[in-house]
């Protein structure tokens, strides 16, 4: 089941980012052991309650006139209705109901997605109720008063918000194809892939258009069995700036990967894997999915017999923290080596769902700590009291010990390698979450 996507919405200077920030909390922080993931962060998990979501902050306008704040804004509600489930649309009680405002809501409106209107910088709910009440005017419902900086009303919105998710339409719970996202930088051959795998096969395409979004799935058969690949080529936009284009495309990227079991990150055998490649992975790492990397064009490559170790450990090397994705070289042009796609894809469907039983994790987690001890800090070692499987799609693990802090990443990960010793997992990422039992609670 993918999570929902809410996407925030506004003119500059509303306090969008702020919002974020203060929403995704602590979140930004995985990246640091995750290189090459952007750094300005425009896409988080963020969990309120028992509900779950991805946040989109489509934010990015710095423009020097209204004509192009206007412009901008429309780009970015264009893109929130394009590959959101809600639209959190911010304004600012300061600056009181602009004209903007009103061409963006009368778009938002059109768009039939739910909207949720925030309006922001309301330090005093009892003196400023009455310029809240202001932007009833825009006629998409009613406002609700937050200030971001101060943490008020977040409560509020966040219920507003998720609310909106038991009305979404459920992704087809008997529809067991496996889902498959085809990601990457533009001109890599993405949709040459695509096609090509479409017409090794002769089946005929329908393209409904996905259900919850307006991606487009293609269907494709594979010696009887159906796999549904969603496409991210989306609309070209019409940008002049390359920050713009690079942030819509990411926004897509995401939204792609949040509906996929797996994901397939093309990278263009000529110019190598690029900063804006490992971004595009980090993604789909982020989002705990099945990965495979395809180098693309490997026929118009003059190769060595040493040229494929060359390219693999270049990519195994920027792409340090998702050694389990699987590698294969392909060519759209020529289909060498394509038909091998599906069965991976199925090897990664399968590794996602494994169930590993409790006391062989435990047997794996004794082992491990004999082999290699726990940190200790100023006298205190760290103690794993337990493991047990909790989740599949992705294998998600709980660990249970005496003290979070010395828990360190590195350790976690020597912990998570052993498991994939034992059991594989290739091709998935997994997740390990560590939860503090204090000793006498043992």
């Amino acid at each position: 089941m993918s999570k929902p996507i809410v996407a925030v919405v506004g003119r500059p200077n509303v306090g969008k980012s702020t919002l974020f920030n203060m929403l995704a909390g602590q979140q930004i922080s995985i990246v640091k052991d995750t290189p090459g993931v952007t750094r300005d962060r425009i896409y988080a998990e963020v969990t309120w309650l028992d509900k779950t979501f991805t946040l989109i902050d489509t934010g990015g306008i710095e423009p020097d006139s209204n004509d192009i704040i206007l412009t901008q804004m429309r780009e970015q509600a264009e893109i929130a209705m394009e590959t959101a489930d809600v639209i959190i649309f911010m304004v600012d009680v300061r600056q009181g109901l602009v004209d903007s405002d009103g061409k963006v809501a009368d778009m938002l409106r059109r768009s039939k997605k739910p909207v949720i209107l925030a309006v922001n910088k309301v330090d005093n709910f009892d003196l400023m109720m009455s310029d809240v009440f202001e932007f009833y005017n825009l006629g998409i419902g009613e406002p609700i008063p937050i200030s971001s900086t101060a943490k008020l009303g977040l409560g509020e919105l966040l219920d507003e918000v998720t609310k909106h998710f038991y009305d979404l339409p459920v992704d087809d719970e008997e529809d067991e194809r496996p889902r498959v996202a085809i990601v990457g930088k533009p001109n890599v051959g993405k949709s040459s892939i695509v096609n090509k795998l479409l017409g090794e096969n002769r089946v005929i395409v329908s393209d409904i258009a996905g259900t919850t979004r307006d991606a487009i799935d293609t269907t494709i058969t594979h010696d009887g069995k159906e796999y549904v690949f969603i496409d991210t080529a989306g609309i070209r936009r019409k940008s002049k700036v390359k920050e713009d284009l690079e942030r819509y495309s990411i926004i897509r990227t995401v939204a792609a990967v949040e509906r996929a079991d797996v994901v397939i990150v093309v990278i263009d055998a000529i110019d190598g894997i690029t900063e804006q490649d490992a971004k595009i992975a980090g993604i789909a790492h982020e989002c705990g999915k099945g990965v495979i990397i395809a180098i693309n064009k490997w026929d118009a490559i003059e190769k060595t017999d040493k040229t494929i170790y060359e390219y693999t450990r270049l990519i195994r090397e920027t792409l340090a923290y998702m050694a389990y994705a699987e590698l294969i070289f392909v060519s759209a042009v020529t289909g060498q080596r394509l038909p091998k796609l599906f069965e991976i894809i199925d090897t990664i469907i399968e590794n996602r769902t494994l169930r590993i039983a409790t006391g062989v994790l435990n047997e794996i987690m004794i082992d491990a700590t004999a082999m290699q001890q726990p940190p200790s800090d100023k006298g205190r070692r760290l103690k794993l009291y337990y493991i047990t499987q909790v989740a599949v799609k992705p294998p998600t693990f709980v660990i249970f010990v005496n003290s979070k802090d010395l828990m360190h990443f590195s350790y976690t990960r020597y912990i998570e390698n052993k498991i994939r010793e034992a059991f594989g997992f290739r091709g998935t990422s997994v997740k390990m979450l560590i939860r503090e039992r204090k000793e006498k609670e043992q």
